[in-house]
């Protein structure tokens, strides 16, 4: 009987008693509180994949936008590419109507002044031929051959007047 004297024996069986009676509370307790740390560990999980679902969403919409201002900004520089085109082949027929409307003017203003000197040449010559006339026919003409040139004249006035 000397276990019973040991105090081993004794704290062993009081520990044995101890867990016999309080072993299913505290079992409950402990369950309890892994069963609420397991839930919390698995609303964590649950709002983490939540979240990475979220994430993983505005990416594919990002991406979606990215690529669709890529498509808008190819456009646009597509646009403006065959707007400068237009633009350029405007501005050259433009050029070529402006050049041609240039040179029919200065044609025209070469053939005025054509015009206007073959006009002053020929009122010089009128001049000159007036001025030589008009010499002779003071060196040549006498008083009776002066009259009758007059009435001659006034004849050939009359006669193309009525």
């Amino acid at each position: 009987m000397e276990w019973i004297n040991n105090p081993h024996t004794w704290v062993n069986l009081g520990l044995l008693i101890f867990v016999i009676f309080a072993g299913p509370k505290v079992w409950r307790g402990l369950a309890g509180f892994l069963d609420q740390r397991s839930m919390k560990i698995k609303a964590d999980l649950d709002e983490a994949q939540k979240l990475r679902d979220e994430a993983q969403a505005l990416l594919a919409e990002y991406q979606r936008k990215q690529r669709d201002a890529v498509k808008e900004a190819e456009d646009i520089v597509a646009s403006a590419k065959g707007q400068a085109q237009r633009e350029i082949t405007e501005a050259a027929a433009n050029l070529v109507a402006s050049l041609s409307r240039r040179e029919a003017a200065a044609l025209e203003k070469i053939a005025q002044a054509e015009a206007q000197a073959v006009a002053e040449v020929r009122r010089e010559a009128v001049d000159v031929a007036a001025a030589a006339t008009s010499r002779l026919i003071a060196r040549t003409l006498d008083d009776a051959k002066a009259s009758a040139l007059i009435d001659q004249s006034i004849a050939e006035v009359n006669r193309r007047l009525h």
